[in-house]
């Protein structure tokens, strides 16, 4: 994201999830992802990223792997949310599997098991960091959004 603005709040209106999506940005990292019904007053539209997420919304398979986002979360947390971003458009995994995928969780650990709820549940950029791959997690945008996420990918 190194053309991006350095700071700011940008969205736009998404017809399919009927919503607009919001991105915070500073410091030229993603602070956040979000899906209000109506957007900060102040938000600009002229974001590439934005660019990236409708073309997605539309059906273009995308990963956002490469986009910087600021993982400001305890240690643990951020290698879960790490580790979602490697799971590729159109799978899903359980939180079993991601905590087995993530390094130094045990899959069979329940509070391994936990930790990857609460990592999802708190994840601050939604979409980009892709919760609603995990198929029996919680995810960070809401319950409307994150089923037409699924669907999109056929999951």
């Amino acid at each position: 994201m190194s053309s991006e603005p350095d700071a700011g709040i940008y969205a736009r209106e998404s017809a399919y999830l009927e919503r607009y999506v919001q991105v915070g940005v500073a410091s030229a990292r993603v602070l956040s992802v979000s899906f209000p019904a109506t957007p900060e007053e102040d938000a600009g539209t002229e974001l590439a990223l934005l660019d990236r997420i409708d073309a997605y919304l539309e059906g273009e398979a995308a990963d956002f792997s490469d986009v910087d986002v600021a993982m400001t979360m305890p240690t643990d947390q951020r290698a879960v949310l790490e580790t979602v971003r490697e799971v590729p458009y159109g799978q899903q995994v359980s939180v079993s599997e991601l905590a087995g995928m993530t390094p130094e969780l045990d899959a069979d650990a329940e509070g391994a098991h936990q930790l990857v709820r609460t990592a999802l549940a708190e994840n601050p950029a939604p979409l980009v960091v892709p919760d609603h791959r995990v198929r029996d997690g919680p995810s960070a945008a809401p319950p409307p959004v994150e089923q037409r996420l699924r669907s999109l990918e056929g999951l």
